[in-house]
């Protein structure tokens, strides 16, 4: 790659950017900025780094502003952005919720005109034209939640847990959309073969560290008369990693488990005869 080609990569600021930089990390891209700086720079000199609002990043991919970024597929849609999700990565989990009073009976609002705060524009004109609301809407620029009921009749919000819906005495009335962070990009960076290159070994070192995320590795020893009671009961990415022990009959096992498997798997093993057994972190399983 020319020294003056760069990939110019978006990331949202605030709370998504810890999840997305301490991914980038793992998989070998640092960077350096302080509290005010949207310009970090990365490890990496063929990356070119901004941070930016999660809200602008799709469509500034799509513009081509920047090659790369990161943001909710909930903006995605919203923006109806022209990009190429290339990893749903599963992070900040979230729902496009319709709430209203929770005092309030929800087929009542069909028969009058209503006001819905959101700042979901394009993915509430959707929901509300076909579920046929009579309606006005007003953009709300955060704490949409704050509306009902002297503002607004509904609010179309995002919720992870709905605690703060549940606070401001509302209820949900509909789930209209699911969101989680995507990694994505636009054609024309896909359609140059460099940049492609770096971007395809991006993704597999990204699959490599959310893969190890979920598991571990196991390790434990076991005599010889008890092996096959060990091996059946492990579950591997392949098949369990089985070696005898120098100067001895007895076995060594390793085996890479989902973590949600480990407690109720250890006790089942040692009740069959392994020993030694070590629960060893993942970095990467590719």
């Amino acid at each position: 790659m020319r020294n003056n080609m760069k990939i110019k990569m978006a990331i949202p600021k605030g709370k998504l950017q810890i999840e997305i930089v301490k991914l980038l990390e793992e998989i070998g891209l640092s960077f350096k900025s302080n509290e005010r700086n949207y310009r970090p720079i990365c490890s990496d000199a063929r990356f070119e780094i901004k941070l930016l609002k999660s809200q602008n990043i799709p469509k500034l991919v799509e513009l081509e502003q920047h090659d790369i970024g990161f943001a909710g597929l909930d903006w995605i849609a919203e923006q109806q952005a022209d990009v190429q999700v290339l990893k749903s990565l599963g992070f900040n989990p979230v729902e496009i919720v319709a709430c209203i009073p929770d005092d309030w009976d929800y087929a009542d609002l069909k028969k009058r005109k209503i006001i819905v705060a959101t700042e979901y524009k394009t993915l509430s004109d959707k929901f509300l034209s076909d579920n046929g609301f009579d309606y006005q809407l007003i953009r709300s620029y955060g704490a949409t939640e704050v509306f009902p009921p002297e503002d607004a009749d509904m609010i179309i919000d995002n919720t992870s847990t709905g605690t703060t819906i549940l606070a401001n005495h509302l209820k949900i009335v509909d789930t209209i959309y699911t969101s989680n962070t995507q990694f994505f990009a636009n054609q024309a960076c896909l359609d140059d073969p460099k940049k492609k290159a770096i971007i395809d070994d991006m993704l597999v070192l990204m699959n490599g560290v959310l893969n190890g995320r979920k598991r571990v590795l196991l390790e434990m020893n076991c005599d010889e008369a008890n092996i096959e009671a060990v091996v059946n009961l492990l579950p591997a990415m392949r098949a369990p990693t089985v070696a005898k022990l120098y100067n001895s009959k007895d076995y060594a096992v390793r085996a890479a488990v989902k973590k949600s498997e480990v407690k109720s798997l250890i006790p089942k093993l040692i009740k069959v005869g392994a020993i030694d057994i070590l629960e060893i972190p993942i970095r990467k399983a590719i």
